[in-house]
């Protein structure tokens, strides 16, 4: 039965049995005043906790740092990385501390606060996080789950009145984190650059004993090639989710890199409005070092940062390059696979990489919505061409209809585009009600936008909380057209374009 006290969850922490060289024990730092600005009931269900506890003042209370939580046991993990491809040395939980494992019926989950104070990985750093960039982290969770993402969690977002300094004077605020580890690849890194093999192999047994069972080999060789193929695999098949929803992290420093393969640490992410290859999301990144297209090869190279932590390990780096050279086949057979559903294109063929190519190209030349030019070319049976009669009808159960051709200014290349889609399509047998599901159901409604975002932010920052909930809820299911949530599919509105997002965020 679901219990209504995280007391009564059932706590431990296997983090916490690696050598203290591996955190911090500490506890976290009060805040003034908490509130809830928003749970997850899902999350909670997976935990083992009802939902009612959200209502209590102890759920506040622990969830702020103010209440220790019996039976859990608080740390800040070490680790190292690069940052915009330089090594950074020796960084850390420099605001977030784990309080443990909680067994519950969706599995095993550790839980984080971040945003808990100082640490001693804070370097220059307050320990803090701010109401602004919370909000984005937490409602960030909630749509990747949505999309059906790998994803890091969050089951509570608690605001506060204590001042955190950024470009402005800002609030503080608390997102408990959950995710079956919060374990990097500059986890790795860091033992490896101190030459560290004992620490570096405990490690490894660490994340294979509890994540990986499945990896272990006879031989150390063999343990670590699988173990790394495997997380090249999830890696490549998520940067395809990641490319796929128009969706761009902004700073995939090996830091941020799980080993789980999931979504970690949302800072100045983006989901592209109108659509450009070389988008940049995050406006600290003035190289664009981790723009839209090149992400996948970034996390290529994260990946050969891995497996050079991992080389100190074997007498011979081939099994490394056999696993990292398997990258490039699975990215490009997830993408495929996704791009095919996202069309309706049934089986991949071999000649839809012209059409695809195409369809980038149109989408960049006149910079289309990357989401709506997906979901409104379900109607593509439908849709006229230029000059020619008839109207669209999609999105009845709510959503903002229009057509396809909407979204382009030149409207005679969109429909020559159009023109050779509709050709192909008449190779998939499906009834065109089949595939207009099956496209609607790979192609999101709703994504998080910034001005969504923003606007929420807006509003919890003067204490108004309901439209960071509203959204936790239409983003929670945006393949449904909702009625009450046109504006959250529509185009985004001209003040949208002075937003931007940076590390700070």
């Amino acid at each position: 039965m679901p219990v209504l006290s995280l007391d009564q969850l059932q706590w431990r922490n296997r983090f916490a049995q690696l050598p203290d060289t591996f955190y911090t024990r500490l506890a976290p730092k009060p805040l003034r005043s908490p509130r809830l600005v928003h749970a997850s009931g899902y999350v909670a269900q997976w935990l083992g906790l009802d939902p009612a506890a959200f209502a209590t003042p102890a759920f506040v209370e622990a969830l702020a740092g103010n209440r220790p939580i019996p039976g859990s046991d608080p740390l800040a993990a070490v680790y190292s990385g690069h940052q915009f491809g330089v090594w950074a040395g020796q960084l850390g939980d420099g605001r977030a501390l784990l309080l443990g494992e909680v067994d519950g019926p969706g599995g095993r989950f550790e839980l984080q606060l971040k945003g808990s104070g100082l640490t001693p990985y804070s370097r220059m750093g307050d320990g803090r996080a701010v109401l602004r960039s919370s909000i984005r982290e937490h409602l960030a969770s909630i749509a990747m789950h949505g999309l059906g993402i790998p994803t890091t969690h969050s089951l509570a977002l608690i605001a506060a009145e204590d001042p955190v300094r950024r470009e402005t004077l800002e609030t503080a605020a608390i997102v408990t984190r959950v995710a079956p580890s919060f374990i990097r690849f500059g986890s790795f890194q860091h033992w490896a650059a101190r030459g560290d093999q004992d620490s570096l192999r405990l490690l490894l047994e660490h994340v294979i004993e509890h994540h990986y069972p499945e990896c272990r080999e006879p031989t150390l060789e063999a343990t670590v090639e699988r173990l790394l193929r495997e997380v090249v695999a999830r890696t490549a098949r998520l940067m395809a989710q990641w490319q796929a929803v128009g969706f761009m992290h902004g700073v995939m420093n090996t830091d941020n890199m799980s080993i789980l393969g999931l979504t970690l640490d949302y800072g100045p992410y983006g989901f592209m409005d109108g659509f450009d290859a070389n988008h940049i999301c995050n406006h600290t990144d003035t190289a664009g070092r981790y723009a839209w297209n090149v992400q996948p090869a970034v996390a290529h190279w994260n990946l050969y940062r891995l497996a050079e932590a991992l080389r100190p390990l074997l007498a011979d780096e081939q099994p490394l390059r056999r696993a990292l050279d398997t990258f490039e086949a699975v990215f490009l057979q997830a993408f495929q696979d996704l791009l095919a559903a996202k069309l309706g294109l049934g089986r991949w063929q071999a000649t839809d990489q012209e059409l695809i190519d195409g369809w980038w190209q149109l989408l960049h030349t006149q910079r289309a919505d990357f989401t709506l030019a997906f979901r409104r070319l379900a109607w593509a049976d439908q849709t006229p061409g230029p000059g020619e009669p008839g109207t669209d009808v999609h999105e009845a159960a709510g959503g903002n209809a229009g057509h396809w051709l909407d979204l382009f200014y030149d409207t005679q290349s969109a429909g020559e585009w159009l023109q050779r889609y509709r050709q192909r399509l008449t190779q998939d047998a499906r009834p065109a009600e089949q595939r207009r599901a099956a496209m609607l159901a790979a192609n999101p409604l709703y994504v998080l936008r910034n001005h969504m975002a923003e606007t929420a932010i807006r509003a919890s920052q003067a204490g108004d909380d309901r439209e960071v909930r509203r959204l936790a809820e239409v983003l929670s299911r945006p393949f449904e057209a909702r009625p009450d949530a046109a504006g959250d599919a529509a185009l985004p509105p001209d003040w949208a374009r002075t937003l931007a997002v940076s590390c700070s965020s």
